[in-house]
Parts: C-alpha cells; structure tokens; sequence
C-alpha cells in the first residue's frame, strides 16, 4: 500500500512491486540455488566468520559459482560483518552478475564500511544514474554523505555533507513512499540539524503512518520495530520506545542492525544533550539494543 497522501507529489510504486529495501531479505525464501550450499552457508554465518572463511574457500572461485550461490555469500559476509571480504568477492564474481544492481547496492554498503567513501558514493551514483532513484539506493548514498558529515564533524563543510544525506534520504522516501527507511533517516538528520530543519514536524507523522501499516501487515520486519522506535524517541514518548525496544530486540537478525539503530539514537541523544533537553531514559535505549545484538552472538 502507498503512504502517500492523496494529491502528493513524487512517482507511486506499483501495488505489487516489491520494496526495495527488502530484495535481500526475501532473496534467500525466493531464488533457486543448490540448496546443500545454501544450508552450509547459513550453518556458516551462525558460527561466525572464521567458519564462514572455510565454507567460502571450499565452494571455490567466486567467477564460477552459481548466481544464487555467489549473492547467497556476499549476504553472508555481511551478515557476520566483514565488508572486505564483501568487496573482494564482487571484484572477483563474474563480471555479468558483478554489474547486477543488488550485488552493485551491496558494494556501495561495504565500500562506505570500508571508509572508501568516494568509491562507495561513485558506485551509487552511477545506479541513480541508470536507474533513478530508489529508496534502496538513495538510503544507502544517504548513509556515505551521514558518515562523511559524524568525519568532518567540527569542520567547516561538515554542514554540507549533513544536506546531502537529508536529501539523498529524502529522495529516497519520495521515491517509495511505503519504505519509511530513508523517512526515518531524513527525520533523524532534520533532527540533528543546529537549529533543527522545520520540516520534520511535517514529515514526523508520514513516516509514523508508513511504519504503522506495514507493522499492521503480515510481514514486519526488524526495520519495521527499529523505525518505530527512532520515531518514539523523536516524539519523546517513552512508552511506545520501550515497548518498541522490545519488539526490534526481538525481531533481530544481523548485530549490524542493532548497532544502526543505536548510532541513531546516540546521536539524538547527544544532540539534544548539548541543547540540554535529553531524557533520561535515552540512553538505556541503545544499550538495550547493543546487549541484545550481543545475546546474539552468544
């Protein structure tokens, strides 16, 4: 379902189009691929990267394996954290399916990871080029310009890289309005802003509406709980945080999302703090998540 109010501006997504945030989520429940190497890659990625290395070393060349097989590891590293081995893999896939937009998307993530943030906003634009904007895209060239703006912090263009995230995030949001990923994040960011950007007050209630009927759907997601919980605190409504905390802890997958999440709420935090206006039940927020992306791992 769309999210866009009646008369809004900006390109509607088919009833049936797939968001594009979630193309890896469902991958592994949709693609066909020899199903023993799927079940050691997934036995691989629970015990951690060092038995994930040993399943990738037998499995053989990266230009040689089967399609499904190859994005099925590049996942796979993310999900166990090591971005190198992400980028290593796609320099060395089969350049047809190197060039396949979700493997691209996938490069632009570890790339940033990597702090090769040049390389990473190069890859990404070049598929805005292509393909236009996308929420997928656009969140993930919002996330380059939000970690080049927490670099330049104190600097003088710090300011700069801080417009091109909200807008790349903005972009994004316009793009897919069922997606409230890059809406969550151009709120935050509209947040962070000295003095605040006005148009989160606008924007704040869109985004809680989009969030709000994907949890009512059969499908919420980790992103779902996460993004309610960002908007709570924006909200300052300590109830529907807690309760929200709860639910994204719960719904769990990878600790990389956890440590997302937190890293936005410590911002809010902090920039509320030096505005003298932080509540006290903040912070046990984001400790609450990192523990459990910890029980995680346990």
């Amino acid at each position: 379902m769309s999210c866009a109010p009646d008369g809004a501006a900006g390109p509607r997504p088919a009833r049936t189009a797939q968001i594009a945030r979630l193309k890896t989520d469902v991958f592994r429940d949709q693609a066909r691929y020899d199903a023993q190497a799927r079940r050691r890659l997934a036995a691989a990625r629970n015990a951690g990267p060092q038995a994930l290395a040993h399943v990738a070393t037998e499995l053989g060349e990266p230009a040689r394996l089967e399609a499904g097989v190859a994005i099925d590891l590049l996942l796979s590293w993310r999900a166990v954290g090591d971005a190198r081995a992400m980028a290593d893999l796609v320099a060395h896939m089969a350049a047809p399916l190197a060039r396949a937009r979700m493997v691209r998307e996938q490069l632009g993530f570890a790339l940033n990871r990597l702090g090769r943030r040049d390389e990473a906003e190069a890859v990404l634009q070049e598929l805005l080029a292509e393909y236009g904007p996308s929420s997928e895209t656009n969140g993930l060239l919002g996330r380059v310009y939000k970690d080049r703006w927490e670099a330049a912090a104190g600097e003088a263009d710090a300011g700069r890289w801080l417009e091109r995230a909200i807008d790349a995030y903005l972009q994004g949001f316009e793009a897919d309005w069922r997606d409230a990923y890059p809406g969550i994040n151009a709120v935050t960011l509209m947040e962070l802003r000295e003095p605040p950007d006005p148009r989160r007050r606008e924007l704040l209630p869109v985004v809680t509406y989009c969030v709000r009927r994907r949890l009512a759907g059969t499908t919420p997601d980790y992103w779902d709980h996460a993004t309610l919980l960002e908007l709570a605190v924006l909200r300052r409504d300590e109830i529907e945080a807690r309760a929200a905390c709860s639910a994204a802890a719960t719904a769990l997958r990878e600790d990389w999302e956890a440590q997302a999440t937190a890293r936005n709420l410590r911002l809010i935090r902090e920039a509320r703090e030096r505005r003298a206006n932080a509540p006290a039940w903040a912070k046990p927020l984001e400790d609450a998540l990192l523990e459990a992306a910890t029980r995680g791992r346990g």
